[in-house]
């Protein structure tokens, strides 16, 4: 009795694992080949400039003078409109010079939830 319940028992596992892999490919997922990263679109826009509603303090590194006081006070300052809304922040008159400097090496695009959730713009993580 016991070797016919085993007999019964391995059949139905059996079948059961065979079932479910035949389901799997019956019903398997239909992929989007058009899946893409919104954050990775938005950042190959930029065309090599900082977007000031979406970058990270790091990004001004390449500023001589903006990194990490003024960087900070942009990050923290936006959403912008424009590359001038900026100069409304409470500014140093070195930063303002600073901001006038590299005008032409910022963007502003809306602001995107991937690149802004939580302290990501402050610190990316990124370190030396």
């Amino acid at each position: 009795m016991k070797r016919l319940a085993s007999w019964l028992l391995s059949g139905l596992l059996i079948t059961g694992i065979a079932i479910g892999l035949a389901g799997g490919l019956w019903f398997a997922p239909v992929v989007n080949a058009e899946m893409r990263n919104v954050a990775d679109d938005k950042l190959a826009d930029l065309q090599g400039k900082v977007d000031l509603n979406n970058s990270s303090v790091r990004s001004f590194q390449q500023f001589p003078g903006m990194y990490p006081t003024l960087a900070g006070k942009i990050v923290v300052g936006g959403p912008y409109r424009s590359v001038d809304d900026v100069m409304k922040l409470n500014l140093t008159e070195r930063q303002r010079e600073l901001v006038d400097k590299y005008k032409d090496s910022f963007i502003v695009t809306d602001a995107e939830i991937a690149l802004n959730e939580g302290f990501d713009r402050i610190n990316d993580g990124q370190y030396r």
